[in-house]
């Protein structure tokens, strides 16, 4: 009881930790993106990400124009199947243990080392839920979203799917993202229980899902929207 007891109280005093280290983050990039716009974007960490939703958007959008000449469908047309589905997170899971993997190193609480097996499986089940809400979930949802005529004229329902879609996803992927970072930072420490690491997942999940939304919004909310748009617009000229 003692030994969950301190457990508890570590972990709560490093959630405050993290904590505080968050808004200093947040305002040095903040800072460095809008007074250095250059350094920003040819730092590794913005390369690597924009390296990640570069290639997955462009395999989605190849794939949708293959798709459509093979079918002899309209240049514009886009598709929610599992072809679909294998090339984005192809593409998205071998750069995303890329980027993980540097990262890691990057920013992990441990010296750098090789990831764990497990580690990297539990990041492919998460980058697997985070394409499949980000491409394929959004078509299918988005003809049952309860929206009025009045509300439609400002949003779509399949802009407000793919809005919600990816975010909601952040919710049962969160977890498994969390666990696989813990069995990464403590893969060397002897006797650490199942039930310790389940429990700072617990604690650790609340910020953690909240910023990873606000993460994965811009990228495969407002990026989808947008790009889907721009395919639209530019496909349509080409018909």
């Amino acid at each position: 009881m003692q030994h969950d007891a301190d457990d508890v109280r570590r972990a709560i005093i490093e959630n405050a930790s993290g904590k505080r280290k968050l808004m200093p983050s947040l305002k040095a990039s903040a800072s460095s993106l809008l007074l250095q716009p250059h350094r920003f974007m040819a730092s590794k960490p913005f390369i690597l990400i924009f390296l990640v939703y570069g290639s997955t958007y462009l395999s989605a959008n190849a794939l949708d124009t293959f798709k459509s000449t093979t079918d002899g469908k309209a240049a514009h047309t886009t598709t929610s199947g599992l072809m679909k589905f294998a090339a984005t997170s192809t593409t998205n899971l071998g750069l995303s243990l890329y980027k993980d993997t540097q990262f890691t190193k990057m920013f992990g609480t441990v010296s750098a080392r090789p990831m764990p097996p497990i580690t990297y499986g539990l990041f492919t089940l998460r980058d697997c839920l985070a394409v499949y809400a980000s491409f394929n979930l959004p078509p299918l949802i988005a003809p049952n979203l309860p929206l009025s005529d009045a509300a439609q004229k400002y949003i779509s329902r399949a802009s407000t799917a793919q809005f919600i879609a990816p975010a909601a996803m952040q919710l049962f992927s969160t977890p498994v993202h969390l666990m696989g970072l813990d069995l990464y930072n403590r893969s060397g420490e002897l006797g650490t229980r199942f039930s310790d690491r389940l429990r700072k997942v617990w604690i650790d999940y609340p910020k953690s899902t909240i910023a990873r939304m606000c993460r994965i919004v811009p990228a495969f909310g407002f990026g989808g929207v947008i790009n889907n748009s721009m395919r639209l617009k530019l496909m349509t000229r080409l018909e």
